[in-house]
């Protein structure tokens, strides 16, 4: 039995366990793969805070699980495939190499991943003009023109982000109606350098070793349009990483939303005592490195307190 086991090695993962380690628990951290989470995969960050020159993703958290394991953090290479609560208020968690695990307190940290639109070269050329973070990337294309792809209210709602650095924002939406809030579809139409690209689906994206110049869209006529852009934005829908938390019928062990994102408080507490939710995986990430950061320093501190109150019992 362990104090804490941590499901998932990003940003909030790693953080919750510097933090817990630090304090004195017993902390087991499981990653299916290396540690890091999706901010790898970017090859510009500008924004974390603190860190003044470009730097890649990769570089950004190659110290992190080095300082946590610095404090007795322990990291296992395996997928945690299942959690439950046990009759004594603990959880056992079963991985997929079919051990299974026990522990008092856990944060899932599992996360998110962005939908696919796809078109061609949209993987080819994720990281290279291709991004599903408006606020991430956005302010590499200030001043030039872009596309959005998407047609509900995180598309939109994005879109008018890129407006306010961009000189145009062209919104590729496959329908010729959204079905976002009617107050933000006024908002739409009152941003004047957004061109809406109605009944079109992105096609293919062109490009060459430099990156992404433009995307080709198919409009219901059968026409096509080439749009030449030195950036794409996708915002089709995010698939939550939640599996682990639900039981043998297939139901949640903890409150989720319709969208499948784990409900918590300001503490990350979840639904289920012990159990903490923090990152891309919980409602209402900003889906931002240090808020993730931030979510799982909280979680931390909430899951010391929590087995602290149990082992004084």
């Amino acid at each position: 039995m362990v104090d804490l086991v941590i499901v998932g090695g990003g940003p909030a993962g790693l953080t919750a366990g510097l933090y817990a380690s630090r304090g004195g628990l017993d902390t087991v951290l499981f990653e299916v793969g290396m540690p890091g989470g999706q901010i790898t995969t970017s090859s510009e960050i500008e924004n974390y805070p603190g860190q003044q020159t470009v730097i890649s993703g990769m570089d950004l958290m190659q110290n992190w699980l080095p300082q946590a394991q610095h404090f007795g953090l322990r990291y296992e290479q395996d997928e945690i495939t299942s959690v439950s609560r046990s009759g004594d208020g603990s959880f056992t968690l079963t991985a997929a190499s079919g051990k299974t695990h026990n522990a008092l307190s856990v944060i899932f940290a599992t996360g998110s991943v962005p939908k696919l639109a796809g078109f061609e070269g949209e993987n080819e050329f994720r990281g290279k003009g291709i991004s599903t973070c408006a606020t991430c990337d956005g302010f590499f294309y200030r001043g030039k023109e872009v596309a959005v792809i998407g047609g509900g209210n995180a598309a939109i709602e994005e879109a008018m982000f890129l407006a306010k650095m961009c000189k145009k924002v062209y919104l590729i939406h496959r329908r010729d109606s959204f079905k976002a809030a009617t107050a933000t579809i006024t908002r739409l139409n009152a941003t004047e350098n957004i061109e809406l690209v109605l009944n079109a689906k992105p096609l293919k994206t062109l490009g060459d070793q430099s990156g992404v110049t433009g995307i080709t869209v198919a409009f219901a006529d059968g026409t096509q349009r080439d749009i030449l852009v030195p950036g794409i934005f996708v915002f089709v829908g995010r698939t939550v990483i939640n599996n682990a938390i639900k039981d043998a019928n297939g139901d949640f062990i903890c409150a989720v939303a319709d969208n499948g994102e784990v409900i918590v408080d300001l503490n990350m507490r979840t639904s289920v005592k012990g159990l903490f939710a923090a990152g891309d995986v919980r409602i209402g990430s900003p889906k931002q490195v240090v808020c993730a950061a931030s979510d799982g320093a909280i979680a931390a501190l909430g899951a010391l307190s929590f087995v602290d109150e149990l082992k004084a019992k």
